[in-house]
């Protein structure tokens, strides 16, 4: 069983219905036994930063997610939810994250060298940094689908892939022990985001 965490922000039900799809159980839920039970979790997220996080402290969740990464089971976090996942944000102020992953998740437009469009929406090629589990399925040049404005940086020792955009090397995903975040959205990815997420899902 899969435990998406439903904390009131993020594509809830179209990564539920991306698992059903694949065949795998799972359950859209805030619930701490439900979520201690699960093999895997995943925190999706949409929106701002400090509202989310809010959110996620409002919820008793923190301290949930917290043991849930302690004890080594595998957690997934999409956009936001990647975001999170990091020690600092400086969307709109500077805000504390879950510190499971070094770094810092800061706005694309000042690093870009060209000039292009912010957000960074649409489909780019991910490019393969070291290894990793989660894309044991998928090939290096693969497409996958990209809605943000903010991005992780200092946080070189975690990158599993990153995507060009604007001439810059953005960070695409990460990895760190149990911990993995995409900033890209499996579940709006087509075939590519169901072989990723089937992938975390075996994860053990």
């Amino acid at each position: 069983m899969i435990a998406v965490i439903d904390y009131g922000v993020g594509n809830l039900y179209s990564l539920s219905s991306s698992l059903s799809f694949l065949g795998i159980e799972n359950t859209v839920t805030a619930d701490k036994n439900k979520i201690n039970d699960a093999s895997a979790v995943i925190l999706p997220g949409v929106g701002a930063f400090s509202d989310a996080y809010a959110k996620l402290q409002a919820g008793g969740l923190i301290p949930v997610l917290e043991s849930q990464v302690k004890a080594g089971k595998p957690l997934l976090g999409i956009c936001l939810g990647m975001q999170m996942l990091f020690s600092k944000s400086l969307e709109y102020g500077e805000h504390k994250g879950l510190g499971y992953i070094s770094g810092t998740v800061a706005p694309i437009s000042p690093d870009l060298k060209q000039q292009v469009k912010v957000p960074h929406m649409g489909w780019n090629s991910l490019c393969f940094k070291k290894p990793s589990s989660l894309y044991k399925y998928v090939n290096d040049g693969e497409y996958v689908y990209f809605v943000h404005s903010f991005y992780a940086k200092e946080c070189e020792e975690s990158v599993i892939a990153t995507a060009v955009y604007g001439g810059t090397e953005l960070t695409a995903s990460v990895e760190r022990d149990n911990v993995f975040g995409t900033q890209y959205h499996p579940e709006k990815s087509g075939a590519t985001g169901l072989k990723i997420l089937r992938a975390f899902c075996e994860l053990k």
